[in-house]
């Protein structure tokens, strides 16, 4: 986190799309007339990417509200970077609503669904997962 304050000090004072897009994380499209391209990112700040990306890693595991997503995205058959992007972008927005508007993150519980403890999951993960509490989204 410090890392991201220090190198990215606009955190908090953008919108959630200006943010992602000075980060290097918001989709741009490659159309062309009727043609429809592949959205893909690119720029940004490198070393503020670096640092969100180690922290969605850690997130994909602990954070349920990012290993929700990153579940969600991956049995949609997303690519690994693409569901990686996806939840390093939501974690931004996240932080930056929580500069924004001043407020440390507030703890809900959330309930996996029914389709993840049938998936093959062993029954104490199942549990402990629904003992988990997640952060609310902004």
């Amino acid at each position: 986190l410090f890392t991201l304050v220090g190198r990215l000090p606009e955190l908090g004072a953008l919108n959630r799309q200006q943010i992602a897009a000075l980060v290097g994380v918001a989709p741009f499209n490659d159309d062309s007339g009727k043609r429809r391209g592949q959205r893909y990112i690119r720029g940004g700040r490198a070393d503020v990417r670096c640092a969100l990306y180690m922290a969605t890693l850690a997130a994909k595991r602990w954070n349920p509200v990012i290993a929700q997503m990153y579940d969600r995205l991956i049995a949609k058959g997303k690519p690994f970077k693409v569901a990686m992007t996806a939840c390093m972008r939501k974690l931004l927005t996240i932080l930056n609503a929580m500069l924004k508007s001043k407020k440390p993150w507030a703890k809900r519980k959330v309930a996996r669904s029914r389709a993840f403890c049938a998936s093959g999951v062993d029954q104490e993960e199942c549990s402990r997962y629904h003992q988990r509490t997640i952060l609310v989204r902004f």
